[in-house]
């Protein structure tokens, strides 16, 4: 594969919020592929999926060595399990995308389309996902490729397994009902996303394909919930009766060793808040590579090691956590989505990862698990794409939602020199009125706005 970076930024002669020349700002809708990097905060951002998700661990060494050399040397783990390098320039665009073919990285043209993380190696799997997307890729390289498609157009390939992506929101879901059969079904996760077929490998490679072509056909970036009701009952006329097999949640969390059904184990391993330098991961990485781990599979927010025995385990968990992972399930920082946060986006207007870190220390009954806390630079909310107990960043202080996404309207508004006051005042409130047993979640939502509002006032 030959990559030429484009390197040619929008120059509208605006200022950014800082009022410096700035390039013009990514839309919410934009994909950062490895061809067409995207200007941000801190610089170019290049997005990217290894073939599979899966990387030996020398390429994940030399994709650390890369972006140290070419950025500036941060490296994330999105929602969706892929990779993106921070702090590009326009020179050194091109020799990363040169690096990544030196090291026998593979990255696939078009849409990304996330697969299983264990794919081929859990027992536990229904059916086999890769073999189904590399079929997707094949018969649809054309439709694929198209430009008419939304950058960020989500592909779901779920074979199921110890590891599910049932969480994962996509325009297009392929779900394995048993070894043979697959569900199709659009926009939503594997409890809210609406199902249009069921059947063998070939029907449902068939189904996606009429969906892509509705999209095509569509244009202007549109996504699956702007598919007319109507045009998709008349390609897909049974889909009313269809009955999929309820959506499972994967067996297992991220962190942690885990043991797979056939006695083989792998040990799960997160980035606080998704986001690594190039040099604490080539650390755990030479670690796990002396306690026998053979590869890496992606994952969402993380990844796993594979080709660990159990009793490896302890002494990398104590090298991940002195190096800022997470390698041990339970943490408070699972329960925090953050984005890059000012500094590294331009469009974000407060540093997201300083106050995760107040947060964990100040208020630790909000991360009980039964809520998710969505800290937003800006009204984008790249960072978490569902319902969530939000903090938007705004002009001079921060919008708070309940349970909403960043773009919705406040349930209070914060004012920037207040947020440790407010967070640790919602705290104290859901100290003050959780019941015996009540979760935080089920607090808040019991308060109200009525009663939030009245104790984030008080002084």
């Amino acid at each position: 594969m030959s990559i030429e970076a484009a390197t040619a930024i929008d120059s509208t002669g605006e200022t950014d919020r800082h009022g410096s020349p700035a390039a013009r700002m990514p839309r919410r809708g934009a994909c950062p592929a490895l061809a067409a990097p995207m200007q941000t905060g801190d610089g170019l951002l290049v997005r990217l999926r290894p073939a599979g998700g899966a990387l030996s661990l020398a390429q994940f060494e030399a994709l650390a060595r890369a972006a140290a050399m070419h950025g500036n040397g941060i490296l994330e783990i999105t929602a969706r399990g892929n990779l993106q390098i921070r702090g590009l320039r326009v020179e050194t665009a091109g020799p990363l995308g040169g690096d990544i073919d030196a090291a026998g990285i593979i990255v696939l043209d078009g849409p990304a389309i996330e697969i299983s993380p264990l794919h081929g190696i859990d027992p536990e799997e229904t059916a086999d996902p890769a073999a189904l997307e590399r079929a997707l890729r094949s018969t649809h390289s054309g439709l694929l490729a198209s430009s008419r498609l939304a950058p960020k157009l989500s592909i779901v390939v779920d074979g199921g397994g110890a590891f599910g992506l049932s969480a994962l929101s996509a325009d297009i879901r392929i779900v394995a009902q048993d070894h043979a059969h697959w569900c199709v079904a659009i926009n939503g996760d594997g409890r809210t996303a609406t199902p249009i077929t069921i059947g063998p490998a070939g029907l449902a490679i068939s189904a996606v394909g009429e969906i892509l072509s509705l999209l095509v056909a569509l244009g202007q970036g549109r996504r699956a919930r702007d598919i007319d009701p109507a045009l998709l009952l008349a390609r897909f006329p049974g889909m009313g009766g269809i009955r999929p097999a309820p959506a499972l949640a994967g067996k297992m969390p991220l962190c942690g060793l885990h043991r797979l059904a056939d006695g083989t184990s792998v040990l799960g391993v997160r980035p606080q808040f998704g986001q690594m330098t190039a040099s604490d991961l080539t650390t755990l990485l030479d670690c796990a590579k002396v306690r026998g781990a053979t590869a890496v599979r992606l994952a969402p927010r993380g990844f796993f090691f594979l080709g660990l025995g159990a009793e490896t385990w302890p002494a990398i968990q104590a090298v991940a956590a002195g190096l800022g992972f997470s390698a041990a399930a339970g943490e408070n920082s699972e329960h925090i989505a953050a984005c890059a946060g000012a500094g590294a986006c331009g469009s974000a207007f407060y540093e997201t990862k300083p106050l995760a870190r107040r947060i964990m220390a100040a208020a630790p009954i909000l991360l009980d698990g039964s809520l998710t806390l969505h800290l937003s630079g800006c009204a984008k909310g790249c960072a978490h794409a569902g319902p969530a107990l939000t903090l938007t960043g705004r002009a001079g202080g921060y919008d708070l939602i309940l349970n909403g996404l960043a773009a919705d309207a406040p349930d209070e508004r914060i004012a920037g020199g207040r947020i440790d006051f407010a967070i640790e005042r919602l705290a104290r409130t859901v100290e003050d009125n959780k019941g015996a047993g009540e979760s935080a979640a089920a607090c808040l939502t019991r308060l109200g706005t009525t009663g939030v509002s009245k104790a984030l006032r008080q002084e």
